[in-house]
Formats: C-alpha cells, structure tokens, sequence
C-alpha cells in the first residue's frame, strides 16, 4: 500500500514530522531493523497517526527516498545549468563532491538505496534519474558523443562518485588527512577520464 497525501496543512506538517523522524530511524538502524513503532514514537506520535498516513514501513520509505530524490534532482539540475563553463577540472571537483555532500545532508538515504529491503522499484528509479541528470551535465563537454556512449561515460561517473562517498567514509582510512589524500587521487583520476571520454 502506498502513502496517503494529506489533505491540509495541519495534516502537511504531521507527514513532515513523521518523515523527519524516519529519517533518523533508517539512518541509525537500517532499512530491516526499523520498526513503524520506532519511526511513530521518535515522532512522538502515536502509532495510529503514522498508518494514516503510512500504512507500511514501505510506503514511509518510499515517501522519504522520493523526497529526499527530489533534494539530490535539485542540486544535480543546478550542476548542469552552472555546469557548461566549467573546464574538466572544476567538473571532476564538482562531480566527486555532489554525492558526499548530499549524502551528509541525507544520511539515511544511504541507508535506504544501498541496502536490501526497501522499495527495488523506487531505488531502481532514482539511479536511473541521476544517470540521466549526469548525461545532461556531461553533455556540453561532448556535443558530438553519441547518447549511447555519453550514456556509458554517465554511468561509470555514477560509479565514481558513489566510490567517493566510500573513501570519504571509509573506516580503514589512517587519518582525515588520508581520506583526502585518496579522494584527491579519485578526482585526478576522474579527470583523466574525463579529458580523454570527452574529447
């Protein structure tokens, strides 16, 4: 089953509420070890109030995944409107940083997309969207690639980036300044990439 939109703007502010607190949740137990009466009760709300709105944990995290998607939509479409002066440089910067610092901003999306359990379709959609998104950010840097290729390019720069998000989390890095170190080593690499897959 999926969620029911309110109808006024006291009911707004609950779902607000109630994803705020979900959020938190999935981001400190997971998709799995979340409990509806958990996400209820972190909301101070009764568990009634919650299936209202969110009949199954399923729907709560599909509503947070599609709003936390439409945040990263955002950010991504902002890249490719700035993104056509940008030279290859500022684009590998740009391209390696967008997942780490929206991730911070949405920790339990992580926890949502890339472990088994929540919804396959609206994970599956999300990728998709952002694959398509980076396409539009690559493609003034390649105006004579093909939308196969460019498709390629965009895909293996999704790879990249979500390899940026492990290093800048990665428990077995030595130091802060070691995690920098390798993430300053991904940008080059994606540089490199980049100068030769756009040219």
């Amino acid at each position: 089953m999926s969620a029911r939109a309110p109808r006024r703007q006291r009911g707004h502010a609950r779902v607000e509420v109630l994803l705020a607190a979900a959020a938190q949740v999935f981001a400190d137990k997971g998709y799995d070890a979340a409990t509806t009466t958990e996400i209820a009760a972190a909301a101070q709300s009764s568990i009634g109030s919650l299936y209202q709105f969110f009949p199954t944990k399923e729907a709560v995290a599909q509503a947070l995944i599609q709003q936390q998607s439409a945040d990263l939509t955002q950010r991504l479409a902002a890249m490719a409107e700035a993104g056509a002066g940008w030279d290859v440089e500022e684009l590998a910067r740009r391209l390696v940083g967008a997942l780490i610092d929206f991730r911070a901003s949405h920790p339990s999306f992580a926890r949502l997309i890339d472990t088994p359990g929540a919804p396959a379709a609206v994970v599956l959609d999300v990728r998709r969207g952002m694959r398509l998104q980076l396409m539009d950010i690559l493609a003034p840097h390649a105006p004579s690639l093909g939308k196969a290729r460019l498709m390629a390019v965009a895909t293996a720069v999704q790879q990249v980036m979500k390899s940026a998000v492990a290093l800048n989390d990665d428990p077995a890095a030595d130091s802060p300044t070691a995690a920098r170190a390798a993430l300053a080593e991904l940008r080059e690499m994606l540089r490199i990439y980049l100068q030769t897959a756009l040219s």
